[in-house]
């Protein structure tokens, strides 16, 4: 940790790292920029996945929608319980998607739970618990 600094040093070194700060958003807002620009391509894969209403394809994750949002919830096969992180951002899942719709983007949720706890868990989610 470093020794104690004057106001002027504290200041000098808060407006240095304020223009790397920026430096970093302006490089971030371009990426994001390169990002929206490349061109959207066909799903071609015959993935499936395991869900609450069977085994659907990659495809059918998509619901219609142009866009496809996947969330890795971490949840590993032999966990008792989901990553809480990802447990409190799961949290707002049901506000976001009338704003999702309104966009064309459908959001899934992936883990790695088997089927039959994902079934479990999910009932207790409906009971509040």
């Amino acid at each position: 940790m470093p020794g104690t600094g004057t106001g002027d040093e504290w200041l000098a070194a808060g407006l240095e790292l304020l223009a790397a700060e920026k430096e970093l958003t302006h490089r971030r807002d371009e990426l994001a920029e390169r990002r929206r620009r490349l061109p959207p391509a066909p799903v071609a894969t015959d993935d499936s996945f395991d869900g609450p209403d069977g085994t659907c394809s990659l495809r059918d994750l998509f619901a219609g929608c142009s866009q496809l949002l996947v969330y890795h919830f971490m949840f590993g096969p032999d966990w008792d319980e989901g990553c809480p992180s990802c447990s409190f951002w799961a949290d707002s899942f049901d506000g976001t998607q009338v704003h999702l719709a309104h966009r064309d983007v459908m959001l899934v949720c992936v883990s790695r739970p088997t089927p039959e706890e994902a079934e479990r868990r999910q009932r207790l989610a409906e009971e509040g618990g």
